[in-house]
């Protein structure tokens, strides 16, 4: 079954194309730029397992419609077509970030849906009318595919009451829907069960950390998520690269009251000028640890404010779990950064968590066990894969 996997973005699309059952794709690639100057398309395919790179720098994208319509031509056309016409994709797997209250699992997307689902644009008004287009234009070119909704905020649907609310009046849940949602359900997800099969214990209690350029930490056990950092919006937490994380409320009434702000300027700040480029002036790790080896204070005192939180809350799920088999990191961050490791699991004796400093430093492939021989918590570093995640779940719904 052809499943081809879109990742809609306010200026781009990230897709894969998987023959089902088969996990590898057969294709991935990037449309960025659109409706922006100097667009660019990098589409990949695998064949024997060598990869082949088609690079385009279209005039103009002017919107996600021309786009996917370019990458409809590189599956269908040349020498490296993947499918003869856009009929042979029997369905598309689209990740959206919120589904609310109301969608809760893997869903069909129908008429009816689609209306339901522009009453989440005001829970995540970034991410989720990207996805909304991104199936729009979808429906247009791939006209006999089932078009599908993986929601990142549906894996933490399993959280508690006593997690999930916020101690403000009962009707701004009731009559809003004011909570906390949870994200990075998908990549939590994923990587949990492969921890989970690599250690071949289904009822496995795990944190889970998500380091990107967007940060979460989920508290899972036995395969059901029971707390994680981010909430209402992915701005609560860990400390990312443009985006604060946790915070007083108190500094949003001293930057309005006394500063003179107003709400779109504080957004803006905690939003695309915190985080480790507020802290630092880099929001991209590795030019932070570049900065450190060439003596920046500012840039050391980031690393260590970032990994501090990350223990804090490694601290806070190991009670909630009431105990821990393993740590997972994954992500961009937390699975090619040894040193935010290292800072992370130092100084966690009393856990039970020993981390292997040599086996910390060697780049894997695959699932790469970092603990040492005698602590009593593994350490994993595990890949994601949200692409193969939507896609794997479209397949079961429909196979």
């Amino acid at each position: 079954m052809n499943i081809f996997v879109v990742n809609s973005g306010s200026s781009s699309i990230k897709y894969q194309l998987f023959k089902m059952p088969a996990q590898n794709p057969v294709c991935s690639g990037l449309v960025e730029r659109i409706g922006l100057d100097h667009p660019t398309i990098t589409h990949k395919v695998y064949i024997n397992g060598e990869e082949k790179v088609i690079k385009l720098t279209p005039e103009e994208l002017p919107d996600h419609e021309a786009g996917l319509k370019d990458v409809n031509k590189l599956l269908t056309e040349g020498k490296l077509a993947v499918i003869q016409n856009p009929a042979d994709i029997q369905v598309v797997g689209h990740r959206i970030v919120h589904g609310g209250e109301r969608f809760t699992t893997t869903t069909i997307i129908d008429a009816k849906v689609k209306e339901e689902l522009k009453q989440t644009f005001q829970l995540a008004p970034l991410h989720n009318p990207a996805s909304y287009l991104g199936i729009e234009v979808a429906e247009k070119i791939f006209t006999e595919a089932t078009q599908i909704g993986v929601f990142d905020t549906a894996f933490h649907q399993t959280l508690p009451p006593k997690a999930y609310r916020f101690a403000i009046p009962n009707s701004y849940y009731t009559d809003f829907n004011i909570r906390s949602y949870g994200f990075h359900g998908t990549s939590h997800k994923y990587v949990t069960e492969q921890a989970a099969t690599y250690l071949g214990k289904p009822d496995s209690k795990f944190i889970s950390v998500h380091l990107g350029n967007g940060c979460s930490m989920a508290a899972v056990s036995n395969g059901q998520s029971v707390d994680t950092s981010m909430g209402f919006g992915p701005l609560s937490g860990l400390i990312m690269g443009t985006r604060s994380g946790d915070i007083d409320p108190t500094v949003i009434f001293y930057l309005v009251n006394q500063l003179g702000y107003d709400i779109e300027q504080v957004s803006n700040l905690l939003n695309k000028r915190s985080g480790m480029l507020g802290l630092t002036g880099q929001s991209d790790m590795r030019d932070i640890t570049a900065a450190i080896e060439a003596g920046d204070e500012n840039a050391k005192l980031a690393y260590d404010l970032y990994a501090y939180r990350i223990k804090k809350y490694i601290g806070a799920y190991t009670a909630v779990l009431n105990g821990l088999d393993a740590i997972i990191f994954t992500a961009g961050v937390g699975e090619n950064d040894a040193k935010v490791r290292e800072l992370v699991c130092s100084d966690l004796g009393y856990l039970g968590i020993e981390l292997n400093e040599t086996q910390n430093r060697v780049r894997a492939k695959g699932i790469n066990e970092i603990s040492t021989p005698a602590s009593k918590v593994k350490i994993l570093v595990v890949p994601t894969n949200e692409e193969l995640e939507i896609a794997q779940q479209c397949y079961a719904m429909v196979d």
